[in-house]
């Protein structure tokens, strides 16, 4: 029944909207498709990028791929306002900031490209036709379900320690990490069960600008000392990460701080990257959420390819993703939980990672 409601929302959509590339290039005779990623300092954003170009150019499109500098707002602004002049027939965007971008896509729209928005809603911008990214929401919630497995909160007496570490404020994914994890963790922190000790409990206190690794290790690291947790101190249960590189900076702090695999608190993950791959080989971060950016890249693609023949790409949610000017069609592909036991089959037997890669 759901499938066919979906479906009947495409049609209606299809019906009052013309979906279409804009013109091809003129030299290769190929749409040309601007890819913009916020940063090279992340290997999530470089396989990213790599698997959008590749997928796309495999299925006869011309590419144009930049890199936001180390997640500079006004490079990727210029990058994009160079797509738009240079020709290209739809962008592919996954903003530094969600906000920033506003004013540079007005002109996307007056030349009739269509943008995709990767994986971060692009706000307040009616050029943004589709958004492709994963259900984030549901990334938070299986973070935080999996705290609450582990330390058994339905059952167990309690209480025990917690902290949370979240993303840039700038990102609008982190309302989704932080609120899913929150809807499971909350009742818990409200109860007593959970005590958050440093007393950062809002979203803002346990946010990391730009998804720092560095400042994530900073932050924690006056956690520590003003709460005056170690192994032979406070006890830590549990600290929630919303993803990898703020991990490794908690990782980090607790390590520096005595900590071993034989008393680390439970630390979450999001995107499986190989240092945190390689943290949960040797028992200092206790799982990831797998985001299979093949998967997402190819969804962009069949997004791209129906535009390209002025038909409706396939969507998935029509009510969550409001971005002020209207609620954005949107495809979500579905995370996956990887504990220790689950890092062979997968990302090494589906082909993400060789074995040398996380050894």
């Amino acid at each position: 029944m759901k499938k066919f409601l979906l479906l009947g929302m495409v049609l209606c959509l299809s019906a009052t909207m013309v979906f279409s590339l804009g013109k091809k290039d003129a030299k290769t005779g190929k749409y040309k498709i601007g890819v913009s990623m916020p940063t090279k300092s992340l290997q999530r954003w470089n396989q990213d990028g790599d698997n959008m170009k590749k997928q796309l150019e495999n299925a006869g499109y011309a590419v144009d791929l930049q890199y936001g500098g180390d997640n500079d707002i006004p490079t990727q602004v210029a990058q994009i306002e160079n797509m738009i002049t240079g020709g290209c027939s739809a962008l592919v965007i996954a903003a530094i900031d969600g906000s920033s971008l506003t004013e540079v896509l007005k002109a996307a729209k007056e030349k009739n490209i269509p943008v995709i928005a990767y994986d971060r809603l692009i706000m307040n911008s009616d050029a943004v036709k589709f958004y492709a990214t994963f259900d984030n929401f549901k990334v938070g919630t299986m973070q935080g379900q999996y705290i609450a497995d582990k330390l058994d909160l339905e059952n167990a007496e309690g209480p025990f320690n917690i902290e949370l570490v979240t993303g840039d404020p700038g990102d609008n994914n982190v309302n989704f990490f932080f609120g899913g994890a929150m809807s499971v963790l909350k009742p818990y922190i409200d109860s007593g069960k959970l005590v958050v000790q440093s007393g950062q409990i809002s979203q803002a206190q346990a946010a990391t600008p730009n998804w720092s690794t560095e400042k994530s290790q900073e932050r924690f690291e006056n956690i520590i000392t003003s709460v005056g947790y170690g192994p032979d101190g406070v006890k830590l249960d549990a600290v929630l990460c919303s993803n990898d590189s703020t991990a490794n900076g908690v990782t980090n702090a607790l390590v520096n701080a005595g900590y071993t695999k034989d008393n680390f608190p439970i630390v979450t993950g999001q995107d499986c990257d190989k240092p945190s791959v390689k943290n949960m080989n040797a028992g200092t971060q206790a799982m990831s959420i797998f985001k299979d950016t093949r998967t997402l890249a190819s969804r962009v693609v069949t997004m791209i390819d129906a535009l390209a023949k002025r038909t409706a790409p396939e969507v998935n949610d029509t009510k969550t993703y409001n971005n002020g000017t209207g609620v954005i069609p949107s495809y979500l592909c579905d995370p996956i939980v990887v504990e220790p036991k689950d890092i062979q089959k997968a990302l090494i037997d589906s082909g993400y990672y060789k074995p040398a890669d996380i050894q």
